[in-house]
């Protein structure tokens, strides 16, 4: 490990030398191989960060790499779609998460690479970085933090940044 890595246990993560609150899944953390769709679990492992996505009309860009979310933005949940754990646009026939969300949670997101490119159906769809519902708010597999921390973290991430979450 790195100081450039965002390291996540169920008491809370470290990264550059920080220590922050965060909140996991409702099933606590599980090995990686236990992981599946709707189990509220968050994996432990190695993951990469592959994306940033931020809510262009309630914040500021917050790296020069992040991406503005579109109304039309969706996250297939679906086991039966043929984008399972892709992102997809509206309209969408198959079960799907909106990312523009009318709560803060998605103002600003870090995606990763669980279950992703080639994702297996059922394994479990995405597992995003987030902002909380609450302070330690349990969450459905996901790792959230404060909005102010994950903007701190955001701001910081270089291309080597890796969520590393352990049992």
């Amino acid at each position: 490990m790195t100081p450039f890595d965002l390291v996540v246990t169920r008491q809370g993560a470290r990264f550059m030398g920080r220590r922050f609150p965060c909140a996991i899944g409702r099933g606590g953390i599980v090995p990686a191989r236990a992981k599946r769709e709707g189990d509220g679990a968050t994996p432990a492992g190695v993951h990469t960060l592959t994306g940033m996505l931020y809510r262009a009309d309630r914040l500021v860009r917050p790296a020069d790499w992040a991406v503005a979310l579109r109304p039309s933005d969706l996250w297939s949940d679906d086991p039966a779609d043929p984008d399972y754990n892709l992102p997809v646009r509206a309209p969408h026939p198959h079960r799907h998460e909106r990312l523009m969300r009318p709560d803060p949670l998605y103002d600003l997101v870090l995606l990763t690479d669980w279950n992703w490119p080639q994702a297996e159906p059922g394994r479990g769809s995405a597992i995003f970085v987030h902002v909380w519902r609450k302070p330690r708010h349990p969450t459905a597999g996901c790792v959230a933090f404060a909005l102010a921390d994950l903007r701190w973290i955001a701001a910081r991430i270089r291309h080597r940044t890796r969520l590393v979450v352990r049992l």
